[in-house]
């Protein structure tokens, strides 16, 4: 892992944890609870500025921070009764505790929507335009190149990439002729002969087979005005949030592994590329992974807040808060069920890398 991937990692998922931390604490503010830390960083304590009744505290690990709320843990007490997370009523508990995914839903929005105002819309080009060829592939071996223009294929002039898909898809592998123009204006015709390749989905799931020759297809920047940016913000962070929980709803199927996802060493390397190939790459990540953070700390396992919003959801039906004597043993079969998931990613990781 090189140098900028750390730093690119650390900037990504500090700034993202510390806006879900943000979101908990400007709530908690507003609901008067007594929060006593606001911690930048996790570890070791560098250095504190109290400012009325809380302490900002810089920490040695500057990956993300946290909240510590009065009455969370009973060693710390508020110093005025009644102030104490504990003490609110359900609804504004819950509100804090939802604050926190919900500021990470709107800080993707906000990048979503810079990122189209500054950089425009990336979107595919309807043109038979290569954009990249796919490493020992029939086009690579026919001479296909980025940025190639298919302008015909056996002769019959081409319009667009549906008639390149088509065509490749009603050859079943037998040879045929492109012609092709490059970006310097060169003519050329070139054979390949399509290949049958597994065929997958948005997620990697396989769903059949598929003719390739082993091109993607060119994306193009479009230039859009403040009132379509902000709506193409809100069209992405739904989308993403739709693939997302779809992800989740495949590995509790089983139709997805969890061994396709590489983890937080992962997430290290693609801050890494993504810094390499400019600032639009990297607040895009950015974005993904703040939608992300915001879906799955809505899922019930401790550490998460989740967990508390089925405590809640709990004290609501019943009238009484969950038994007191019952929630660490709740807690500890969580954390073992997390930790097992994350040493399994992180190993399947791993045996990926050193396997080559």
């Amino acid at each position: 892992m090189t140098p900028i991937g750390i730093l690119a990692a650390i900037a990504v998922l500090g700034v993202v944890i510390m806006v879900h931390e943000w979101g908990h604490f400007i709530v908690a503010r507003k609901c008067n609870t007594e929060v006593q830390v606001f911690s930048f960083g996790f570890g070791p304590k560098l250095f504190s500025i109290q400012r009325g009744e809380t302490e900002y505290r810089f920490s040695l690990i500057p990956l993300g921070g946290y909240v510590r709320m009065a009455g969370e843990i009973d060693e710390f007490a508020p110093k005025v009764a009644g102030r104490g997370f504990p003490d609110r009523p359900l609804y504004q508990r819950a509100m804090i505790v939802v604050a926190g995914p919900a500021i990470n839903m709107v800080f993707a929005f906000l990048l979503f929507t810079v990122i189209m105002m500054t950089w425009g819309n990336q979107v595919t080009s309807d043109k038979a335009l290569v954009g990249g060829v796919v490493a020992d592939s029939p086009a690579q071996a026919a001479g296909l190149a980025a940025g190639d223009l298919v302008t015909a294929i056996d002769g019959q002039s081409l319009g667009n990439w549906d008639g390149l898909h088509a065509a490749v898809t009603a050859s079943e592998g037998r040879e045929i002729q492109l012609a092709v123009l490059s970006e310097q204006g060169e003519e050329r015709v070139l054979t390949v002969t399509p290949e049958s390749r597994v065929r997958r989905d948005y997620l990697g799931e396989e769903i059949g087979t598929a003719w390739v020759i082993g091109v993607h297809r060119a994306s193009e920047r479009q230039d859009v005005g403040p009132v379509e940016s902000v709506v193409l913000g809100a069209r992405y962070s739904w989308a993403w949030s739709v693939v997302i929980l779809e992800t989740l709803s495949r590995l509790v199927q089983g139709r997805l592994s969890v061994s396709d996802h590489a983890g937080p060493i992962g997430i290290a390397q693609e801050a890494g590329r993504r810094a390499n190939r400019g600032m639009e790459p990297l607040l895009h990540f950015m974005a993904l992974l703040s939608v992300n953070l915001g879906i799955i700390h809505l899922l019930p396992i401790p550490g998460l807040d989740g967990v508390h919003l089925a405590l809640f959801s709990y004290e609501a039906v019943r009238g009484r808060p969950f038994p007191a004597r019952a929630r660490p043993l709740v807690e500890q079969i969580g954390l073992l069920l997390l930790l097992a998931l994350m040493i399994l990613v992180v190993y399947n990781y791993i045996s990926r890398l050193v396997g080559g």
